[in-house]
């Protein structure tokens, strides 16, 4: 909490916003608050991270914050992406990237099984696709930030092997890489564990290529 209290004192934050499932129905409510945080603040985009983090200094004359959407949802695509697409704001795209790799037919028991929380409109689509597709990871990731979200959407707690590490933190930043020609920046664990809580966890990110992780309270640097 020390740090915490030390980096709001001395400005150093940045508003990070969650959301999840966006749906379609929904989509006039989404753009309506995305809209009230575009008059007041400005979305964060990869580079301006990376500055913020090596200067100290926001460059806007607005404060900072930054849209993350999580699981790989087909609505993030669908509804998110073209509602922040409109408005002009860069979003974060936190996937699982296990998820994607589920045909769709099985997306619903992928879903139900993974914590993955579903809509009834997503509960009546009967087997259709619910999930990103890779192609819709790689276009997203040409406007916007996609980074992975683990594989299957699991916690520190649940993976306590190096089977366990490769599955989760390795693998999905190889797939997401080959899939978007980029290096994935980011990495956001199930219950948004921050860095410091597991020095094995953390040195895999390290190992792995990660340049931030995304936890309930704070972005952190890693080094």
């Amino acid at each position: 909490m020390s740090a915490h209290r030390d980096a709001l004192a001395a400005g150093r934050f940045l508003r990070v916003v969650n959301f999840h499932n966006t749906p379609r129905g929904q989509r006039d409510v989404l753009y309506d608050e995305l809209a009230r945080y575009a008059k007041r603040f400005a979305a964060v985009t990869l580079a301006e991270l990376d500055g913020f983090f090596a200067t100290g200094r926001w460059t806007s004359d607005r404060p900072g914050f930054v849209p993350v959407f999580y699981e790989g949802y087909r609505t993030c695509h669908d509804v998110a992406a073209a509602v922040c697409d409109e408005l002009g704001l860069a979003a974060w795209f936190a996937v699982c990237t296990g998820f994607v790799d589920t045909p769709p037919a099985e997306q619903e028991v992928y879903a139900r099984s993974h914590d993955i929380g579903l809509t009834a409109e997503e509960l009546a689509m009967r087997g259709e696709r619910i999930a990103l597709s890779w192609d819709e990871v790689a276009e997203l990731s040409r406007r916007h930030v996609v980074l992975p979200h683990t594989a299957s959407h699991a916690g520190i707690g649940d993976v306590g092997t190096d089977d366990d590490l490769e599955r989760e933190v390795f693998e999905p930043k190889r797939r997401m890489d080959a899939a978007t020609g980029q290096s994935a920046p980011a990495f956001v664990w199930l219950h948004g564990t921050q860095w410091g809580m597991s020095e094995r966890h953390d040195r895999a990110l390290q190992q792995a290529g990660y340049r931030y992780q995304i936890s309930n309270t704070m972005i952190h640097r890693i080094a």
